[in-house]
């Protein structure tokens, strides 16, 4: 038998020392959010500690809703996380739980809001609202995201906070069942749109029903699918953008004309 002196022998398995501990981590999945800052604070006579959080910042419909949570250290109900991570039966579980044994407020802010100040202010107005609305004032709070809040007590903000904080993960659960909730109640109001389903993200179905029905008073005017539903069912409501190097030349030698006149009777 001849063999192919250019074929190389199979390499050798070579052994990964950390194969077992990917394994395990791959097998237990991302960590859950702790409530080992709101101890540390505790610890250094820091108390009441709360978390806050929003849900709704993406979606093309409905208020973006921030929830703020100090969780009782003796009665934190098992299960607590990001609220992406959970299920929604089990978002609507804890949120009895949390609600049952935890100082909670919620603030909305509303389309016409959003509209108004944009979609991050109008989130940082939220999530102020829930702080100030909160039982009792906390003396520091956590805060999902990179912006600290503009609030009497310490904040700060942590990056991924709702997996990493207990009590800002506890917000995000309320947060995300409570506007959940006020979608399907728009649903009642606006049928056809699916809000119920995608709770007004831009999912195809969603999109969809923007071009066939056209906006709503639920939807945000100033975002690209809506404006350019607006400018298909309701056209009057869009106003024209000037060009301002469209200016034809007869405009030009009449506001050249103006000019003349006008230095002449100097």
């Amino acid at each position: 038998m001849i063999r192919d002196k250019s074929a190389r022998k199979p390499a050798k398995d070579v052994p990964n020392k950390d194969a077992p501990k990917q394994a395990a981590e791959k097998k237990a999945g991302p960590a859950k959010a702790s409530f080992r800052r709101e101890r540390a604070l505790i610890k250094r006579g820091v108390w009441p500690v709360a978390g806050c959080d929003e849900a709704g910042r993406g979606p093309l419909a409905g208020p973006v809703v921030a929830a703020a949570v100090i969780l009782d250290p003796d009665r934190i109900p098992r299960g607590i996380d990001d609220s992406k991570r959970l299920t929604a039966e089990e978002r609507e579980r804890l949120f009895d739980k949390i609600c049952a044994t935890a100082q909670v407020s919620v603030a909305v802010a509303s389309p016409a809001r959003i509209d108004r100040d944009n979609i991050l202010r109008a989130s940082l107005w939220a999530l102020k609202r829930a702080v100030i609305a909160l039982p009792e004032p906390p003396r520091h709070v956590f805060v999902d995201g990179r912006d600290r809040l503009d609030t009497p007590c310490d904040c700060e903000a942590v990056i991924g906070g709702d997996g990493i904080v207990l009590s800002i993960a506890a917000a995000s659960i309320v947060a995300k069942v409570t506007r959940d909730r006020l979608m399907c109640a728009l649903a009642q109001d606006c049928p056809g749109y699916g809000f119920e389903q995608h709770k007004g993200y831009g999912v195809p179905e969603h999109l969809d029903a923007l071009d066939r029905l056209g906006p709503t008073i639920h939807h945000r005017s100033f975002f690209a699918p809506v404006v350019a539903a607006r400018a298909k069912h309701m056209p009057w409501t869009v106003e024209p953008v000037r060009d301002l190097f469209s200016a034809t030349e007869v405009e030009l030698q009449v506001e050249t004309a103006v000019e003349i006149d006008a230095s002449a009777g100097l």
